[in-house]
């Protein structure tokens, strides 16, 4: 390998209090590997690794910014150390493309530390090691003690080990072994010029752990021995560390050490704190208030408490389990410098990295829509400055951000005061991937549906989040209609818009579509903006309010309903008067309505004219017409079948008056007057044997019907179609026997009637639907109360008759 210059920036290096600080900037390492060897003047290079570290006072960890940190004591095994005072030491920076270290670039870089304000005793409580050093006047154990023991020739070593022995107090009893069963143990023995120092790793088998103050502290008792003739020297080298003392709440992270320990303080009663100092990295923090930072003591603690996101800290994001959060890191130390009386000074240095465990942060999202505007406003947040928004998916339609740009979404970051960022997405309402649907009276709700996709922290995991954002709007005019009539017809005009889209017209509880109304002979007709419906006055769907032989009053009305849920939002109606001096009305119940004009000469006394039963007579009349109303059951009216129609027949005649003369014939001066009623029902929707409890005017027509004039000989000839349908009551549940259809019948209240209908007619043609069966007090069938037996075919269950 090859000596090269180190490249600007690449190493930052202090000194604070005896400890090497190494820093490597991360940048110029992407995307090479990298080691350190510690250069030993007498060995050459020895290459850092695990073991080396812990034993040799070294530590190489990284900061919370992801950059090397490499760390040493100035009592490490390869420092040169000038009277404890000057100490020095060269790490060699291995570079190279390659896992396998070949081709790399050597950069050799010296380091330099002054340190002599030393105290009776230090302990440095590392990460991966405790150290101890207590000042003492000893020889060295070199004649050139600026040589480190490790780096001696091996029988100096053994001079060495044999004038110093390590006495180890544990719950398993005392050891007393050599310096260099110690080194196999993995500790680290020596004297300077002025100290004698022990290291040792943490959890070995001759520690203990104790509870000092609810903190878990590791704790090697242990004293140093030297030997030499006549001299004998006990050194407590004992050395405690915590293990934890690390609490974490939503906000805050705690880190706690006891104030007082007894195994380094003998006597309590003389302990005397004379300084709390923090730090973060290497620096000292005077102020820790300055910084949001919390630092207090007590009589039993001393505690550093960190707001989480906290500067000096790193807050980054994270993905567990699919689920966003953070974690903040934040590299620590505190100098706790005390006295009592069986050490002059002690300064207790414990250096902490800390991470907080996962924090799930649920995002937000932040609706900012202004309706008015027409425009969604979505706030993604909040993310820190290592999440980026990579894709983003509208109504499940993906597009990268350059594609959702082209499309027209708007789409950047938008920063926040405590140093987050969010997301924000402006999409139209009108854009085709939103979601519309029609809801209440005359409002449109706008869906957008959005799934986004982020890169999150420096492993750049992708994180989906998806979310529903809702606008209602009142932006949809529900139409009016406009209505007017001619001397025959009915007029409705309405605005075309968001027909069949969000509403359907509706004739009762049928869609008034093209074909429905070919049915009825309406005529429609269509522009850019309205429907026009012309609807003659003898069509089907027309209501007729009044009418008389004078004057009808119709009245059509169509029911604006929503497409999906069929709720009515309006009622369209047009009303008029009309004059018609001839017509049939057949309703759907089988009422009739005839107004009938005299076409005779000479005239006919029109209050004359009857129906086929002579007691069926005009309700009004005058001198040209006559106006009759009857039931398709009454007044002789009869009923046949042709095709898919049931047709039923009556007819109007006048009773001439006659002379009476001394023979045969009968002079008589009236005209022969005949006129045939016909109303036409299709036979598969209803046979109309009963009344409906609805009134007439109120339900649209359901026949159609036709008066044809006919003479006296031509009625006669007819042939008739009359079904015979009989109805009986039975005695019991047998229907063996029947009540006589005059008799009386006396029922108790809950006692079962058996009806019986019975069509006599023999045709293969003809069946028998019971539709509509009720009890009335008189034959009429608009005559009240009544009680339903069957209803559309269906039993009525706990018929309740009342007197």
């Amino acid at each position: 390998s090859a000596l090269n210059v180190l490249p600007p920036g690449f190493v930052e290096s202090s000194c604070r209090s005896r400890i090497f600080w190494m820093k490597l900037n991360k940048l110029l390492l992407q995307g090479k590997f990298f080691q350190l060897e510690i250069y030993d003047p007498y060995s050459g290079p020895v290459l850092l690794d695990k073991n080396l570290a812990s034993r040799c006072g070294y530590v190489l960890s990284e900061d919370v910014w992801g950059n090397p940190v490499f760390r040493a004591s100035v009592l490490g095994c390869h420092v040169a150390n000038e009277a404890d005072e000057l100490f020095s030491l060269t790490v060699n920076i291995k570079v190279s493309s390659f896992s396998s270290m070949r081709a790399a670039v050597t950069y050799t870089y010296p380091m330099y530390c002054s340190y002599a304000s030393w105290a009776s005793r230090e302990i440095l409580c590392e990460e991966n090691y405790m150290e101890v050093s207590v000042k003492t006047d000893v020889p060295a154990v070199s004649n050139d003690y600026t040589v480190a023991w490790m780096s001696a020739l091996p029988e100096t070593q053994n001079v060495a080990y044999q004038q110093w022995q390590l006495m180890f107090v544990s719950p398993s009893g005392r050891k007393r072994i050599t310096v260099s069963d110690a080194v196999k143990l993995g500790y680290s023995f020596n004297n300077t010029l002025s100290r004698v120092y022990l290291r040792a790793p943490y959890h070995s088998n001759e520690s203990d752990v104790s509870v000092v103050s609810g903190v878990n502290m590791n704790m090697v008792t242990s004293t140093s021995m030297y030997r030499q003739r006549w001299l004998l020297l006990l050194i407590d080298t004992t050395v405690s560390c915590p293990v934890d003392g690390i609490s974490f709440t939503d906000t805050t992270l705690t880190w706690t050490v006891p104030r007082v320990i007894p195994t380094l303080v003998v006597q309590e009663s003389t302990f005397l704190s004379k300084s709390i100092v923090m730090g973060v990295d290497d620096q000292v923090i005077l102020n820790p208030e300055e910084m949001n930072y919390s630092l207090e003591h007590n009589e039993t603690h001393i505690r550093i408490i960190i707001p989480i996101g906290a500067e000096g800290g790193k807050l980054e994001s994270s993905i567990s389990g699919g689920a966003y959060g953070v974690i903040y890191s934040i590299d620590l130390f505190l100098e706790h410098t005390w006295t009592d009386a069986g050490w002059q000074t002690t300064k207790y240095t414990v250096i902490k990295s800390i991470t907080t465990p996962f924090m799930p942060q649920t995002p937000t999202v932040i609706n900012n829509t202004v309706p008015e505007e027409r425009l969604f406003n979505v706030v993604f947040g909040h993310f820190l400055p290592d999440v980026s928004l990579v894709a983003i998916a509208i109504g499940n339609v993906p597009f990268t951000l350059r594609e959702a740009h082209h499309h027209g979404f708007r789409i950047y970051e938008t920063p926040f005061s405590n140093g987050t960022k969010g997301f924000i997405l402006e999409v139209s309402f009108d854009d085709p991937y939103v979601l519309k649907e029609y809801v209440n009276r005359n409002e449109t709700k706008y869906t957008l549906l959005v799934n986004y996709t982020l890169s999150v922290g420096p492993e750049m995991t992708l994180y989906y989040h998806s979310a529903e954002v809702e606008c209602v709007l009142a932006d949809i005019e529900i139409p009016e209609a406009v209505g007017a009539c001619d001397e025959e017809n009915l007029y409705l005009t309405l605005p075309t818009f968001g027909l069949h889209q969000y509403w359907d017209l509706y004739l009762g509880n049928k869609l008034l579509n093209r074909h429905l109304a070919l049915t009825n002979g309406y005529l429609a007709a269509t522009n850019s903006t309205h429907l026009i419906l012309q609807i003659p006055l003898f069509a089907g769907g027309v209501i007729y309010e009044e009418v008389s032989f004078q004057k009808i009053k119709a009245r059509f009305d169509v029911a604006l309903r929503k497409v999906r849920t069929m709720e009515t939002l309006q009622m369209f109606s047009v009303s008029c008067s009309f004059n018609s001096s001839a017509f049939i009305i057949c309703h759907p119940d089988g009422t009739i309505m005839i107004a009938a004009q005299m076409k005779t000469v000479p005239a006919i006394d029109m209050s004359k004219t009857k129906l086929r039963d002579s007691s069926c007579k005009p309700r009004e009349y005058n001198e040209a017409h006559a106006f009759f109303k009857f039931h398709v059951t009454t007044c002789g009216t009869s009923v046949r079948f042709e095709g898919d129609h049931i047709i039923y027949e009556n007819e109007i005649s006048y009773e001439k008056e006659t002379l009476p003369g001394q023979g045969i014939p009968t002079i008589t001066r009236d005209p022969d007057y005949r006129l045939t009623v016909l109303c036409y029902y299709q036979a598969k929707e209803t046979l109309v044997l009963g009344a409906f409890s609805s009134d007439p005017a109120t339900r649209p027509p359901f026949g159609s019907g036709t008066m044809v004039p006919r003479s006296n000989t031509a009625a006669y000839r007819r042939v008739r179609q009359a079904l015979n349908v009989v109805s009986s009551v039975s005695k019991d549940e047998s229907f063996m026997e029947f009540y006589e259809p005059s008799m009386a019948i006396l029922k108790r209240p809950m006692e079962p009637v058996f009806l019986e209908v019975e069509l006599k007619d023999e045709s293969p043609s003809v069946e028998l639907y019971l539709a509509n069966c009720w009890v009335a007090r008189s034959p009429d069938f608009n005559s009240t109360p009544r009680w339903n037996i069957t209803v559309d075919g269906q039993v009525v269950l706990n018929v309740q008759c009342t007197h």
